[in-house]
C-alpha cells in the first residue's frame, strides 16, 4: 500500500511508517481530510486516543494552526514508537507510550479524536468531561445506518444512540464514503 501523491507530506511519511511497520488500521484518508479541517478551526490541545502508527495525528498535524497543540496515546509500544519517529522533531505533537487514560488530567481538549469502540471506554459519560466548552469529539469507524434507532450487527448500536441524543452536545453522524461514518459531537 503506498500513499496517494496529493496528500500532505506528513501523512505520506505516517502511511511509510505505517507500511514499515506492517500495520494495516489507520485512520482512512476521507476521515484525514475532515480531521485536517477541523484541526485548522481549533486552538489549544487536542488529543487522540489510540495513535497506531500515526496516520490520524498525522492528518490532524497537516490542519494544525499557530501554538495549538496534539497529544496522542498508544498503548502498543512498538507502535508509539513508530509514530514518535514521525513527530521528532514536532515540539506542536506529543506521542506517548500509554493507555489513553494517561491523557484524563492533560484536559480538557478543545478536540479530541478516537475511534468507535466499547461504549464503557468511549461512551459520552467516560468522554464529557475531557473536553472543553465548544470543543469536539469525533469518533469515527462506524458504518453508515439509515435508521433510528441505529442498527448495527443486527443490534441496537447503543454507542452511536448516546453521541446522537446526549444533551450536553450537538451531534450528527457524517457520511464520509459510502461505507464508512463519523460522528461529530459539540459540547455545549
Amino acid at each position: 500500500m503506498s500513499a496517494p501523491p496529493d496528500l500532505p507530506e506528513i501523512v505520506a511519511r505516517a502511511f511509510a511508517v505505517s507500511r514499515t511497520a506492517g500495520y494495516v488500521s489507520f485512520c482512512r484518508n476521507e476521515t484525514g481530510r475532515l480531521l485536517a479541517t477541523l484541526a485548522a478551526t481549533r486552538s489549544g490541545t487536542m488529543a487522540e486516543f489510540g495513535t497506531g502508527c500515526g496516520v490520524g495525528t498525522a492528518w490532524l498535524r497537516s490542519g494544525l494552526r499557530g501554538d495549538a497543540r496534539i497529544l496522542t496515546a498508544e498503548l502498543d509500544d512498538r507502535l508509539a514508537g513508530a509514530a514518535a519517529k514521525i513527530f521528532v522533531d514536532d515540539p506542536q505533537v506529543e506521542v506517548l507510550s500509554a493507555d489513553w487514560s494517561t491523557l484524563l488530567d492533560k484536559g480538557p481538549f478543545s478536540l479530541l479524536f478516537l475511534d468507535s469502540g466499547e461504549p464503557t471506554q468511549v461512551g459520552v459519560d467516560a468522554i464529557a468531561d475531557l473536553v472543553e466548552e465548544g470543543g469536539l469529539v469525533v469518533l469515527d469507524d462506524f458504518v453508515p445506518c439509515e435508521m433510528w434507532p441505529p442498527i448495527t450487527g443486527g443490534r441496537v448500536d447503543s454507542l452511536r444512540e448516546q453521541w446522537l441524543t446526549d444533551e450536553r452536545f450537538t451531534a450528527v453522524e457524517v457520511m464520509v464514503a459510502p461505507d464508512a461514518s463519523t460522528i461529530l459531537a459539540t459540547r455545549r
